[in-house]
């Protein structure tokens, strides 16, 4: 075994260390130098250095079955183990208050330190919130930038896709161990990210399962990865909302997209934007922000996230219909009250609309703009 896999087998034996967070793993860090150091030292040596009783019996007596398993993990294909101090660990990462002091990554290595825009929001958003999740992460993608999100239903996976059906590159930071996927149906998106050149990475140790307390860690991770985070729709106790506080506390962009005074997840994006949040409309509007970040990396100008109406396609009663049809899903039965006319006729027209993009539907028999 090289000497550099024999001093990464310290660090992950720190890691596993019972009631050693990150903030005390960096500050033995800067004590000690080397982890190394720590095992070898007696149980008053420890005590002098502030460290807690159980967790100098844990470095009096490592569990180095739990170390190897995550050395032999990191053998496999594709995966990887960081620490702080390499030279592959994200720049960006680095600078955030509490930077994590290992990272494991499954996938792309160069992908981590590209330039990133988070997108996040709820996990049951609406038909348009995932709709615009998707159409931003397009056209961010295009212009060069990697989008970076949590894995997470909803507003997460959307943003996921929306990169990789453009052939893009993204960024997945779970809140498990990178031998799982949570959720378990995102097996095949965590695979997608893969195959499509973008990596999956977490703080947390393979055999790490999911827990509450893991994601709003996670959440500073994916901010601190990014120029800036984009919220596309949360309620107010988002979690998502954690992930933009934690941007702001890094010193990073946040923008958020407004929404209906209606509509409860358009609440945390509003409030957001009260509190200074960029508001965004288009992804331009995104991209002037970032421009300063040209020089290191080209950022394409970027076409809006939805293109006009070209109203000459379709006759006036369609026009009329799409007066009362707004981006928060409107149901039939309203528009056949506005329009005056049968739902036989409402619902044919609606048909035309579908099939010529301008429209889509919803649950519960609603319709919504698209374009």
């Amino acid at each position: 075994m090289s000497e550099g896999k024999d001093d990464l087998k310290y660090w992950l034996a720190l890691l596993r260390t019972p009631q050693v967070g990150c903030r005390t793993f960096l500050k033995l860090l800067n004590d000690v130098g080397d982890p190394r150091e720590l095992f070898s030292e007696s149980r008053h040596s420890l005590a002098l250095l502030g460290i807690k009783e159980p967790s100098i019996e844990a470095i009096l007596k490592p569990d180095w079955d739990r170390v190897d398993e995550d050395m032999a993990w990191a053998e496999q294909g594709l995966c990887h183990i960081l620490r702080i101090n390499d030279d592959s660990y994200p720049l960006l990462l680095k600078e955030i208050s509490d930077p994590p002091p290992v990272l494991f990554v499954r996938g792309s290595l160069p992908v981590i330190s590209s330039l990133q825009l988070a997108m996040v929001g709820s996990r049951n958003p609406s038909p348009v919130g995932k709709k615009i999740a998707d159409d931003f992460s397009r056209h961010m993608t295009m212009t060069g930038l990697t989008i970076t999100s949590g894995l997470a239903l909803g507003i997460d996976a959307a943003s996921h896709q929306g990169a990789l059906d453009v052939k893009g590159k993204t960024v997945a930071v779970t809140g498990t161990g990178l031998d799982r996927v949570y959720p378990a149906r995102h097996k095949r998106l965590a695979e997608m990210i893969l195959d499509g050149g973008g990596a999956l990475v977490s703080e947390f140790p393979p055999g790490t399962k999911a827990h509450a307390s893991n994601f709003p860690r996670r959440n500073r991770i994916i901010s601190g990865l990014s120029l800036g985070v984009l919220v596309v729709e949360a309620a107010i106790n988002s979690g998502s909302l954690i992930t933009a506080r934690l941007a702001l506390e890094q010193g990073r962009e946040v923008f958020a997209i407004p929404g209906s005074i209606h509509n409860p997840l358009a609440k945390g994006c509003n409030g957001l934007i009260r509190q200074g949040a960029k508001l965004v409309e288009t992804a331009q509007d995104v991209i002037d922000e970032l421009d300063q970040y040209r020089g290191e990396r080209e950022i394409a100008p970027c076409l809006e996230a939805t293109e006009s109406l070209e109203k000459e396609e379709i006759d006036a009663a369609h026009q009329k219909l799409l007066q009362y049809i707004g981006y928060e899903p409107t149901s039939v039965d309203v528009l056949t009250a506005e329009m005056g006319e049968r739902v036989e006729v409402i619902s044919s027209m609606l048909l035309v609309l579908e099939l010529k993009g301008i429209v889509s539907s919803a649950p519960g028999g609603c319709y919504y703009r698209v374009n």
